[in-house]
């Protein structure tokens, strides 16, 4: 393998040789060029036209990013200084020289890994790479998919040959939609590169804007597994919580009532039942799961937990449609409400959300189900999701679930939204007042 020049390394340790690329400008695109911007030219690229149209004049419809740092970054810049230039032309990326792909790796509907998104990246990249590139990849992805299935992509795009034309980094995603306490810089980042000098570079580079510090792990496959378990085990655990609930609801025992008791013990984990769904949690499992199979290892462990995560959300529906039957309702006809379709509270994501199957398994006992929530961008919920959300709160219910945590549904005076004395409220978050629910996951 052909060694690394010193006047090379040294290249990538100037600051304004360093031109930036991210591709994908999503819940992890957006706040990562925008920290980079603060030092760096960076370029935020996005083939959707409207969500670049939309960030050029400071808006962001996933509300992740931190929007005073947004309008002062996207400030005018002179080139190969700090700043951002949100674009949708992909000749602006010959200008870079670090290209960091942060597109969506979904499921397809057989729960296989859709790398279709992440190839189409690659191939568009290799058609712009200019010797010493590097590509640094964050979607997740299984253990060997950067070298195995992205880099021949690369290869063939740019004529340029790998870790001699080229080089490759991989540093997985921490995003948490929502949480604005543990965001971009306060969350430790695992860096990785496709040689020991490239790996240095990419750890440096971040480490330039991490505040919580770097792990370097000693190779690309090292860092890909290690997002995969992190998503898997805290799955994994779920479904154990999960499982619990179906069990005890068998006993009529509160779950929660349990795991309060449990954890007086200093090292039980208290981990709650729910719904599992979004980019991550509900995804990352199937992608090891792949893997695994590919090499002739059936998972046992890992499918099982996910068998019983992706069945909470018509448990719950058919716990509401019992207690709805205990109070003499005729199901059929019955008008139900579901507070919240995003994946996770205060956030607008509704990728992967479990809550659809609370809602599609209601419809099928003939149930009138009405969906309210102020945070997800009714269009995408609607094109996605074929669901219409209702935009006020001004009918009355024979049944309310309370699916989502939103802040705004704690001010919400939930008895008032009752039919009347028999309508069923059940909570799934554990957060409403004990006396007035029928029920909790």
């Amino acid at each position: 393998m052909k060694q690394l020049t010193p006047s090379f390394l040294a290249y990538f340790k100037q600051p304004d040789r360093i031109k930036i690329a991210v591709i994908g400008l999503g819940y992890v695109g957006l706040p990562l060029a925008i920290e980079f911007a603060k030092k760096y030219d960076v370029l935020g690229f996005d083939i959707n036209l409207l969500r670049v149209d939309e960030l050029k004049t400071g808006k962001d419809v996933t509300r992740q990013a931190n929007m005073d740092d947004l309008k002062l970054v996207l400030k005018p810049r002179k080139p190969n200084a700090p700043g951002l230039l949100i674009s949708s032309d992909k000749n602006e990326l010959l200008e870079y020289n670090i290209y960091i792909v942060t597109v969506p790796t979904p499921i397809n509907k057989f729960k296989s890994p859709d790398l279709g998104p992440l190839l189409k990246a690659s191939e568009l990249l290799g058609g712009m790479l200019k010797k010493n590139d590097i590509v640094i990849y964050e979607s997740t992805v299984y253990p060997g998919c950067t070298e195995d299935d992205c880099v021949p992509v690369l290869e063939r795009a740019s004529g340029l040959k790998y870790n001699v034309g080229f080089f490759v980094g991989y540093s997985p995603e921490r995003i948490n939609p929502g949480d604005k306490v543990n965001t971009l810089t306060t969350i430790k980042k695992v860096t990785s590169g496709s040689t020991p000098a490239i790996a240095e570079i990419v750890d440096q580079l971040y480490a330039s804007i991490i505040s919580a510090g770097t792990h370097k792990a000693p190779s690309i496959k090292v860092a890909e597994a290690s997002k995969a378990i992190e998503n898997a085990q805290r799955d994994i655990n779920i479904s154990f919580v999960n499982e619990l609930a179906l069990i005890f609801d068998r006993m009529n025992i509160d779950t929660n009532d349990v795991l309060d008791a449990a954890a007086t013990k200093w090292n039980f984990l208290k981990y709650r039942p729910g719904l599992v769904g979004g980019h991550c949690i509900g995804v990352d499992p199937y992608y090891l799961a792949y893997k695994a199979e590919s090499l002739g290892y059936h998972p046992q462990v890992i499918l099982s937990g996910r068998r019983v995560n992706d069945n909470i959300g018509m448990f719950i529906a058919n716990k509401v449609v019992k207690l709805l039957i205990q109070k003499k309702h005729k199901i059929a006809g019955s008008k139900a409400l579901i507070l919240g379709i995003t994946f996770k509270e205060n956030c607008p994501d509704i990728r992967n959300t479990k809550v659809v199957d609370i809602y599609n398994e209601l419809n099928q006992f003939g149930m009138d189900v009405d969906i309210f929530d102020p945070w997800a961008i009714r269009e995408e919920v609607k094109k996605i999701l074929n669901v219409e959300l209702v935009e006020n709160l001004d009918s009355k219910y024979d049944a309310i679930i309370l699916a989502v945590a939103h802040d705004e549904y704690r001010s919400i005076d939930i008895k008032k939204l009752c039919k009347n004395a028999r309508s069923v409220i059940f909570d799934t978050k554990t957060i409403l007042p004990r006396n007035i629910i029928d029920g909790r996951l």
